[in-house]
């Protein structure tokens, strides 16, 4: 098989999974969407939401230390906070912190999806569910979805115990959002974007859905349910969080 065929050619919306999908879409698409709903790039909507810019990292320590570089602070990991350092990857966290003018945002999945396109240059939306319309309509309205100016729709998932991709249910709901948002671009959507789309039209109760899945139980019974309340808010926000040169700010609408 031929390497032209994993980007899904001739199709206006395309849809794939995690970093290597992310990889294959960004060596043709016009712009890519990150989906992360449980919980960068809600976390990211809610960030910028309040004026503040997003830096996303990889997983790591390196980030306290790109932080200090760039002037910024650094989010820790949702058991890890301090009322000195409240900053975290919980979006429910991120409603009531301080808001700082920069924020370096690590996360395994989404973030890291993120800094790797950015890398590329390619403009990089992030996308979750109280967004997702609006996400769709700035590309639109920015001419993306043509054949000639694709969108990449991209599910960050989870991993599982030993590193390996695991679709999960929240992300493919979040993409399918934005996919439908895009279902009338003229370039059409590629099949593995109306598969993905499909996922809606079986799911009558998207936040009930969200909530009972293995990744909204999992920081349910961890303690973090208000991350997931904040997450399936679907459709509140009109903020379109864009990547550009390294950090995400609220694009124009």
């Amino acid at each position: 098989m031929t390497a032209t065929v994993y980007v899904q050619p001739g199709s206006g919306a395309r849809f794939d999974w995690g970093l290597a999908g992310a990889a294959e879409l960004g060596r043709v698409c016009a712009v890519l969407v990150v989906v992360d709903v449980l919980s960068f790039t809600t976390a990211v909507e809610v960030a910028v939401a309040r004026g503040m810019r997003v830096h996303p990292f990889p997983w790591g320590e390196q980030a306290a230390e790109y932080a200090r570089r760039v002037g910024a602070v650094a989010a820790v990991g949702r058991r890890q906070t301090t009322p000195d350092q409240p900053w975290s990857l919980s979006p429910a966290a991120l409603r009531t912190a301080p808001a700082v003018a920069d924020l370096v945002l690590p996360s395994p999945n989404g973030s890291a999806i993120s800094a790797a396109a950015s890398a590329t240059g390619l403009p990089v939306v992030a996308a979750c569910l109280r967004n997702a319309r609006a996400v769709g309509r700035w590309l639109t309205d920015q001419g993306y979805g043509s054949i000639d100016a694709p969108v990449g729709v991209v599910a960050s998932g989870e991993r599982w115990p030993d590193g390996s991709l695991r679709p999960c249910v929240e992300d493919q709901l979040g993409a399918a959002c934005v996919l439908d948002a895009l279902s009338g671009v003229p370039g059409g959507l590629s099949v593995e974007a109306a598969m993905a789309l499909a996922a809606l039209a079986a799911t009558p109760d998207v936040p009930a859905a969200v909530r009972g899945c293995v990744s909204g139980r999992e920081l349910v019974e961890g303690g973090f349910g208000g991350d997931v309340e904040v997450a399936v808010q679907v459709g509140v926000s009109g903020v379109v969080p864009v990547l550009r040169q390294g950090v995400f700010s609220a694009a124009r609408l």
